[in-house]
């Protein structure tokens, strides 16, 4: 066995007695690459160098005590993007990858079906695409939008100042024009001072809190201990808060699309709700895991 290998068998018999035998060698590669600067392919065929192991064993406590990885390196690759994270944000997710691909896929379907043809009788909308990502977290939504549609105006909101800091770094470090300010949407200062700029939204997209309280008892110490609680959980007592608030934010604004992430346990009542206020082409979509993941529904004119 090389000096390498060696090193990442070491890793992952330490990380053996906290996590399965598949996430323990993930994250004993991870580590590798991450102290050396190199790549799997460049750890397994070309380096021989240990000498970086040595300062390993403050990683391999931290695991131990189940802090997430990507805070202990301060930074993830979530869909393409390097993204900085911190307590203060979310870990970007799969399943948000999955939301922000099924966005980006509809609108480039919608474009290409909208393309000039020669009946001169067509009808062709001009008006730019203007997004708002509420509960923006890292940015990684808004920012992954960004690159994917340079001409798309976006824009990204969150109650956490510390938050919008770090969304803010994540725009500048993936080079992508993207606007973040500090935003409460349950405020009054919504329904004054960010009213007017409301209308100028024609796509909506969430991905806010709706893990309910009553479900900690089985998440992960890694979730649940280390990542921001008010990023994650609503009250038992009204699970559907932040959808119903923004949904309403949006009704009396057509045309509109509005995009959420959601707890697959209230995937029916989304849809209901959206419905009520008068939302139309409502769509449920699953994740990879078969699970109710995406909504989506229009408010026309």
């Amino acid at each position: 066995m090389s000096d390498i290998k060696y090193q990442i068998s070491t890793i992952k018999s330490q990380l053996a007695s906290a996590y399965p035998a598949d996430e323990a060698d993930a994250l004993a590669w991870w580590i590798a690459e991450e102290v050396t600067g190199l790549s799997r392919t460049e750890l397994q065929f070309g380096c021989k160098d240990t000498k970086n192991f040595a300062h390993t064993q403050e990683i391999i406590e931290r695991l131990l005590r189940f802090e997430p990885i990507q805070y202990i390196f301060g930074h993830t690759l979530w869909y393409g993007l390097d993204l900085k994270v911190t307590p203060a944000t979310l870990i970007p997710r799969p399943e948000t990858a999955e939301l922000v691909e099924q966005i980006s896929n509809l609108h480039t379907a919608s474009a290409d079906r909208s393309r000039p043809c020669r009946d001169k009788k067509s009808q062709i909308s001009n008006a730019p695409i203007r997004v708002l990502d509420i509960g923006t977290g890292s940015g990684c939504i808004g920012i992954a939008l960004k690159k994917a549609h340079p001409d798309w105006h976006v824009t990204g909101i969150d109650i956490s100042p510390e938050a919008i800091a770090v969304a803010r770094e994540n725009a500048l470090r993936n080079h992508a024009d993207v606007n973040f300010w500090v935003a409460d949407i349950f405020s009054d200062e919504i329904d004054k001072t960010f009213n007017s700029q409301l209308s100028t939204f024609n796509l909506i997209v969430s991905n806010p809190p709706y893990i309910c309280e009553s479900e900690k008892k089985d998440m992960r110490p890694n979730v649940l201990d280390y990542e921001p609680s008010t990023a994650l959980f609503v009250p038992d007592s009204d699970p559907l808060l932040f959808y119903r608030r923004i949904a309403s934010l949006f009704s009396n604004r057509p045309p509109v699309t509005l995009f959420f992430e959601i707890n697959e346990s209230y995937a029916a009542e989304v849809a209901a709700m959206m419905a009520d206020l008068g939302y139309t082409g409502i769509r449920i979509t699953k994740d990879i895991y078969g699970k109710d993941r995406i909504i989506e529904g229009r408010m026309a004119q």
